[in-house]
């Protein structure tokens, strides 16, 4: 995992949260199961760490909450980024000893990764995946080559034999996974208004980043074009964050989104914006 492309001078995201319909379910999910730690919690609201003062993922149960809506714009998954294939190998060990193997799991090699698929238990998307040496990507034309092919489990269980004792310390929100409505709209605005590049393209969906990433957020419309958000109680995405550089990046790349039409509001000491399909970006330094 190179730390460069979570770090000065990347664009990258920090920290995501997501509702969820029952906080203690998903605290109880998180921690014991994921490897995750508490660092703050309250009645309705807990974030959680891996090294114990970085948060990277909140969870929020809302008043009123309701199940994860169908065919909508918002969180399609966010990435957990473990240090070493060693790790991911321990976490998938972890997954079959905890559930018998009957976890309904998604699995695939992307060339620039190894990845793990799977739902929380209200159905937020999750992937949890390692990279592999970006001397082993592939890039023409400022396009990187990835695809999405069978991981050879075999393989990965048979890089380690330790145990998974909880998220490394390490660890990171590798990237952020989004439905939205207008791919056109959508790379107006990530990449004239935020300031990424596009490095690649699927059918029906983009993926962009920043200092040669494979890709820090990823954009579809597989929940069909012109797909509403969903209501602000429901089940997914709250919000995510986007860590810049320094204040001087921040406030030209706010200008940039201001030239594309977003808006763009002060909040103590960070500033909010939406993209075309209503998901919500704080942007910090």
């Amino acid at each position: 995992m190179e730390k460069k492309f979570f770090e000065k001078p990347s664009i990258y995201v920090g920290q995501v949260n997501i509702n969820v319909a029952n906080l203690e379910r998903s605290i109880t999910y998180y921690r014991d199961f994921m490897g995750f730690k508490v660092m703050e919690q309250s009645n309705d609201k807990a974030v959680l760490t891996a090294d114990g003062k970085t948060p990277l993922l909140t969870l929020e149960q809302p008043a009123n909450v309701l199940p994860k809506e169908g065919r909508t714009t918002g969180l399609y998954h966010f990435a957990i980024l473990l240090p070493t294939r060693a790790d991911l190998s321990a976490f998938l060990k972890h997954i079959i000893q905890a559930t018998g193997g009957q976890m309904r799991l998604g699995a695939s090699d992307h060339y620039v990764s190894e990845a793990l698929y799977f739902d929380d238990p209200d159905g937020n998307g999750i992937e949890i995946a390692h990279d592999r040496p970006n001397s082993e990507w592939n890039w023409a034309d400022g396009m990187v080559d990835m695809a999405t092919v069978a991981l050879d489990g075999d393989s990965l269980l048979a890089e380690t034999n330790e145990e998974w004792n909880g998220m490394p310390e390490d660890t990171l929100m590798g990237h952020i996974h989004l439905h939205v409505s207008d791919l056109d709209k959508t790379e107006e605005f990530y990449g004239k208004g935020l300031g990424f590049d596009v490095v690649t393209r699927f059918p029906g969906a983009l993926f962009t980043s920043t200092n040669g990433y494979h890709h820090h957020i990823g954009l579809n419309t597989w929940n069909g074009v012109g797909a509403k958000a969903p209501a602000k109680n429901s089940v997914g995405l709250n919000w995510f964050t986007l860590m810049f550089p320094d204040e001087a990046t921040r406030s030209e790349i706010i200008e940039h989104l201001k030239q594309v039409g977003a808006t763009v509001e002060q909040q103590q000491d960070y500033y909010v914006t939406q993209d075309p399909s209503g998901n919500v970006i704080q942007l910090l330094v």
